[in-house]
């Protein structure tokens, strides 16, 4: 693997930056700084649809449909400096989820009706996959679909739905038939959230925020063209769905960030006289983070590598996910070892602030929610055994 850059390459490095530099305000990174509230939504569909003016809101899609057309080290470079400038990645759910789907497996008419509106962020989607009684075993799910006339009529219930309460459009799993081996019953459909029968509920995570939901199906009618591929065969879509979600659980760019800072920290904050970056053990934890992270960083290359033809990623996905989540803990970890006692304060109690400690009710947020990470997406256990199946044989 070539690490140097070429000229060309540094130029583009350098209009990213510039771009970030002049498009990316103090003002709209103060209101992407919340993950809840109407000013959240607003400020980043005005920031996705700048990079969609840009050119630049899909590097992942294939150039047909909209895709930048980037080559593997462009990709790179631009993930790379978004981290940096510590600029949030576009919400996933529709352009980097559904819309691989969409593009794939999706009929002519699905394709020119719905990328276009996902590009433009005019439509804001979210993931019906989870249910209370389906998690990692997600093909137990039981919320079902009824073929009537020309619509599905659905019920059921789905749970950790994050930003339902924004949501023009929910992509779910419904259970077609009950005659057939449970992951052949499954279909694909795209649901509008404002059907009559669409109710959302609030879920307030640990973190004190709201960003999940429970969205609940009462004799919902879907019409018969939003159902993607085949009936019965949503699992393989559902499949493919995972795996480019698991792919961009990595977070390279933004672990990178998150220990830059640490390191800032942990050169400021002082115990028994000496700056904690000194202490051996704390030294000693921070270099095993940084080495595991430079490994992913060249795993996540090589398999955006093999993936530059526009091909699906395979079980790989996988990989990425466990080793990326488990790095982000990581960090966040001792993100709240280095705040101590401090650690403990409520998002907002200015006695931190006052005592020198502003980041410690962020440590101890990320840390909170971010015990979730390896668990959603489909727990690293799944993913482990995915692996063993897939490229182990076992």
């Amino acid at each position: 693997m070539d690490i140097n850059f070429s000229a060309e390459d540094l130029a583009f490095r350098d209009e990213v930056r510039d771009f970030f530099a002049r498009e990316f305000d103090a003002e709209l990174a103060q209101q992407l700084s919340a993950t809840q509230g109407g000013d959240y939504k607003s400020a980043i569909v005005s920031w996705q649809k700048k990079l969609h003016a840009k050119g630049w809101i899909a590097p992942g899609w294939p150039k047909e449909y909209g895709g930048t057309g980037w080559t593997v080290t462009q990709k790179f470079i631009y993930e790379t400096e978004r981290g940096a400038a510590g600029i949030p990645d576009v919400v996933p759910f529709g352009l980097k989820m559904v819309a691989p789907v969409i593009y794939t497996f999706g009929t002519e008419e699905q394709k020119a009706h719905f990328l276009p509106r996902i590009l433009s962020s005019d439509d804001w989607w979210c993931q019906g996959y989870s249910e209370p009684g389906a998690g990692s075993d997600l093909a137990a799910l039981s919320t079902t679909a009824e073929y009537a006339g020309d619509n599905y009529i659905v019920n059921g219930r789905k749970i950790w739905t994050t930003f339902a309460q924004y949501a023009d459009w929910i992509f779910c799993l419904v259970r077609t038939s009950k005659e057939m081996r449970k992951q052949q019953g499954i279909s694909f459909l795209l649901i509008d959230m404002e059907t009559p029968g669409v109710t959302v509920k609030p879920i307030v995570s640990i973190d004190g925020k709201h960003s999940l939901n429970e969205v609940h199906f009462e004799d919902v009618l879907v019409p018969r063209e939003n159902l993607i591929g085949e009936q019965d065969k949503g699992w393989t879509y559902a499949k493919a769905l995972l795996a480019h979600e698991r792919t961009g659980m990595a977070e390279v760019a933004d672990s990178k960030r998150m220990l830059s800072k640490l390191k800032q920290r942990a050169a400021e904050e002082v115990n028994g006289g000496t700056a904690m970056i000194n202490d051996p053990v704390f030294q000693m934890r921070l270099s095993d983070i940084e080495m595991e992270l430079m490994a992913l960083e060249y795993t996540e290359l090589r398999v955006f590598a093999s993936m530059a033809g526009g091909g699906m990623p395979g079980p790989e996905s996988s990989l990425l996910k466990i080793k990326g989540t488990e790095i982000t803990q990581a960090i966040q970890e001792l993100q709240l070892q280095l705040a101590a006692e401090y650690g403990g304060a409520l998002q907002g109690d200015l006695s931190n602030q006052e005592l020198g400690h502003d980041y410690a009710a962020e440590a101890r947020s990320k840390y909170m929610y971010g015990r979730a990470a390896t668990i959603y997406g489909g727990s690293n256990e799944v993913q482990r055994n995915v692996i063993a199946k897939a490229v182990l044989g076992l």
